[in-house]
């Protein structure tokens, strides 16, 4: 199931749009389609695209001080901080949300929580023997958080499992408000969830991508593949959105 979550948005989104043109391009030896297929990867590989895309996500929950996020009875950080695993001595190797971590870690030390939550994410294909949020807690103890704060949850597998664990979590222990850690054009998805877990939570998105002061340029309308991903990132987040608004959840 976890599979198909992963695999189905790819064809409604731009990545997608292009194979499939360009599959009904040899199919139907068209050349139109060849030109929408070009259209479509270059459109979304335009900066100022992606950036309005991620803006619109990033604009719902601002950022917030690190002094205005408690009190709560617990930071909750969500999963997909860490990349491959590397063994004793090596540096470790962090996704681009690292940022989530960071910011966990200032929340515990500024008392803005008693605890600090990592979550038991685990994708099956990546082949992680140990769940993310257990490396994540070692990780935290050599930053100094004191181990009778760090907590991890069950296994987890996506964001909705996430909110579950941490409802079960709440309820076990008594807590009536936790503080949620995610990127920012991930935090409306994440916020919808916890919601409807019945979570009690503060929102804290970090990793802003879209500098609101950066002045249009010409820049902005070349094409550039780090461009193309974050618009993928995107509409991805927004499809997400719609598919839980659509199932309730």
């Amino acid at each position: 199931m976890l599979f198909l979550n992963k695999l189905l948005p790819v064809f409604v989104l731009p990545f997608g749009w292009v194979l499939l043109l360009l599959v009904f391009a040899l199919w139907r030896k068209k050349r139109w389609p060849v030109v929408a297929a070009l259209a479509v990867l270059v459109f979304f590989s335009l900066p100022v695209v992606a950036s309005r895309l991620v803006g619109m996500l990033e604009s719902a929950y601002p950022a917030r001080r690190i002094a205005e996020a408690g009190p709560a009875d617990a930071v909750v950080v969500l999963g997909g901080v860490l990349g491959p695993k590397t063994g004793p001595g090596y540096v470790t190797n962090w996704t681009e949300v690292s940022e989530r971590f960071d910011a966990g870690l200032a929340l515990l030390a500024a008392q803005q929580a008693d605890w600090l939550v990592f979550t038991g994410a685990r994708i099956p294909w990546e082949g992680r023997e140990t769940l993310e949020g257990d490396d994540l807690k070692t990780l935290a103890l050599q930053h100094g958080a004191p181990a009778e704060r760090v907590l991890v949850t069950r296994e987890v597998g996506n964001t909705w499992d996430e909110a579950r664990a941490i409802a079960e979590l709440a309820k076990q222990r008594g807590w009536r408000k936790v503080i949620v850690v995610t990127t920012a054009w991930h935090m409306p998805r994440a916020a919808r969830l916890f919601r409807a877990a019945k979570v009690p939570f503060t929102p804290f998105p970090v990793d802003f991508r879209r500098d609101k002061s950066r002045v249009l340029s010409a820049a902005e309308f070349i094409p550039k593949a780090e461009a193309f991903q974050m618009s993928e990132t995107a509409l991805r987040e927004c499809y997400g959105y719609a598919f839980y608004a659509l199932t309730g959840r």
